[in-house]
C-alpha cells in the first residue's frame, strides 16, 4: 500500500527534531498553501545545504567555502577566540551582536560513556591554533551542564600552560526573572559571577 503525497510529507517532516506529528501536519498543509516559488525555495535551500555544506578549515563552523565568513572577515578581533560546542551555539552568540572575535567549534562535548573522547572533538586543533601565539583570550562558551563543564575544565587545563588568558561565560539569573523562582545552583552561580556595580 502506498502512502499519499501529503502523508509522505508529514512523515518526512516528523523526522525533524522537535517536530511531532501534529506540527508536521500543520507544516505540510502550510507548505501546500504556499506559492510554488516559495516552496521550491525551501526545497532548493535544503538540497544546496546537503550538497555544499562543509566545515570551515579554521574554526569548524558550517560554510560552503574553505574559510567561513567570520574567519575571513578582516574586521573581526583575531586576538579573541570563543569556543562553542556546536555551530548552532555560534549562531546564537552572533545574534547578540556583542562579540566581534573569532570562534572555534568543538563539534560536541566530552562524554566518554558516549564515545566522545578528546580525540573525537576539535580540541587538538584548538590547542594548535592557540599555540601559534596570536590569540590573547579564549572564552569557553560550552553549555552550563555536566558535559559542558567537564569539557571547559579539560580545555582550560590544556590551554593555561600556553600563557593565554582563559575565561568562562557567566551564569546566572535571566533578565526579568525573580530570585524567588531561581534554583539554588543558578543562584549560587549568580553570586559567584557577580561584578562591580
Amino acid at each position: 500500500m502506498s502512502i499519499g503525497i501529503v502523508e509522505n510529507l508529514i512523515e518526512q517532516l516528523s523526522k525533524l527534531p522537535g517536530i511531532g506529528r501534529k506540527s508536521a501536519q500543520r507544516l505540510a498543509f502550510f507548505i501546500m498553501g504556499m506559492p510554488e516559488g516559495e516552496a521550491r525555495g525551501i526545497s532548493e535551500a535544503i538540497v544546496a545545504l546537503k550538497e555544499s555544506a562543509r566545515f570551515c578549515s579554521q574554526c569548524f563552523n558550517i560554510t560552503d567555502k574553505e574559510l567561513c565568513d567570520i574567519c575571513s572577515d578582516p574586521l573581526r578581533d583575531a586576538a579573541k577566540l570563543c569556543v562553542v560546542e556546536e555551530p548552532s551555539n555560534l549562531i546564537v552568540i552572533e545574534r547578540t551582536r556583542s562579540y566581534r572575535g573569532l570562534y572555534h567549534v568543538l563539534l560536541g562535548t566530552l562524554s566518554p560513556i558516549d564515545g566522545l573522547t578528546p580525540e573525537r572533538l576539535k580540541i587538538r586543533e584548538l590547542v594548535e591554533r592557540v599555540g601559534r601565539g596570536s590569540i590573547d583570550e579564549v572564552i569557553l562558551a560550552t553549555n552550563p551542564n555536566t558535559k559542558g563543564e567537564a569539557t571547559a575544565r579539560y580545555i582550560s587545563d590544556l590551554l593555561r600552560p600556553l600563557g593565554v588568558h582563559v575565561s568562562r561565560i557567566a551564569y546566572g539569573l535571566p533578565i526579568g526573572g525573580d530570585i524567588e523562582f531561581a534554583d539554588e545552583v543558578t543562584l549560587a552561580k549568580s553570586l559567584e559571577g557577580r561584578r562591580d556595580f
